[in-house]
């Protein structure tokens, strides 16, 4: 069996706008939501706010909801994981830029040096693109959510 990972990821929302990221080098990597792994003693909804100002460098994040988790195989992205997510929405506050680039200095795959993602807000629901590592399994949640909450 592979090794269990546990994993949280983030929909940040500003209005009607869900923020999406891509790596502008690695375009391979297809276009991702904030996301990470959970520290050893780290609660999920603590770990969700920090990777979510990790790797977005957004200060104003206040957490909305927990919209549910999901145990997924990775072997269909290449990796021999199975990752248990935890999926929150956040909630951006202030006046966020429409994109921005930020280096994310803890990055949890591993690598030894800092990683350049390029940020930038889609429409919701018409507008998102197709996200890669099935970052998109709960956003009928989300978006189920947002129209009962609004």
């Amino acid at each position: 069996m592979p090794p269990l990972k546990r994993k949280v990821v983030a929909y940040i929302t500003d209005g009607g706008r869900l923020l999406v990221f891509r790596h502008p080098h690695h375009p391979e990597a297809g276009i991702q939501v904030p996301a990470g792994t959970i520290r050893d003693g780290e609660r999920p909804e603590d770990a969700v706010m920090r990777e979510a100002w990790e790797e977005t460098g957004l200060a104003d994040l206040t957490m909305v909801s927990f919209l549910g988790d999901e145990v997924r195989d990775m072997t269909a992205w290449g990796l021999d994981q199975v990752h248990h997510r935890h999926f929150y929405h956040l909630q951006c506050g202030g006046n966020p830029p429409d994109t921005w680039q930020h280096y994310e200095s803890d990055p949890s795959d591993g690598t030894p040096h800092p990683i350049l993602v390029e940020f930038f807000w889609v429409d919701l629901p018409d507008g998102v693109p197709e996200l890669s590592g099935d970052h998109a399994a709960m956003l009928p949640e989300l978006l189920k959510r947002m129209s009962t909450e609004g």
